[in-house]
């Protein structure tokens, strides 16, 4: 079954929401964004997170001194990179943590040069954001890739998702804008969002 991450956690509602319904994955942004927190903030929140549900910290070409910093003190438990942190940058950081490492992948016309060192890719629309744009790109060109597993993400809501996972099958899918509301987390959406995950054969 596909698993499901719901990025961009900012508040204790953030929270109590993914609790209720319990996603794989949430993602703590620690890279410059509107929905960017201090490691301090999610140090409180992944406290009160559910522990079946892991923690992606996202950062985008931050020193990797500092993202095993935070990884030492457990805020999160795996690393999501958004930048152009290339090979070397990636192996040194595996070197520093021993959490999973998921690289992203911005996607215009096509998906060539992907970076190797990394545990899982994340295929993204590509977008001067990095990522949070709300828009999709041609999922047809990833039909039949098959190297490592992927997180799918760009422009992921409830009324789409579905169409998603029947043609591609990711690893998991990865949703921030798709489940708010004015600019903040929205219980609803993110309990829609993730039924019709699970609803998926």
């Amino acid at each position: 079954m596909t698993k499901v991450k719901i990025c961009g956690l900012r508040r204790m509602e953030d929270v109590e929401a993914v609790n209720r319904c319990l996603p794989d994955y949430v993602g703590f942004v620690f890279a410059e964004s509107k929905r960017q927190i201090q490691p301090e903030t999610a140090s409180v929140l992944k406290a009160h997170l559910h522990p079946l549900i892991q923690a992606a910290g996202v950062f985008v070409n931050q020193d990797p001194a500092w993202i095993a910093g935070i990884c030492r003190q457990k805020v999160i438990d795996c690393v999501q990179l958004h930048g152009e942190e290339d090979e070397d940058y990636i192996q040194d950081l595996k070197r520093r943590i021993s959490q999973p490492v998921i690289r992203s992948v911005a996607v215009q016309n096509g998906i060539a040069g992907l970076p190797k060192g990394a545990d899982y890719l994340l295929f993204d629309t590509a977008c001067a954001t990095r990522g949070g744009s709300g828009t999709v790109f041609d999922w047809h060109l990833l039909e039949g890739f098959c190297g490592r597993p992927y997180f799918l993400a760009g422009g992921l809501e409830a009324a789409n998702v579905a169409d998603a996972i029947r043609l591609l099958r990711p690893y998991c899918v990865d949703v921030s804008s798709g489940v708010e509301t004015d600019g903040w987390k929205d219980r609803q959406k993110i309990e829609e969002f993730i039924q019709n995950v699970r609803e998926i054969k």
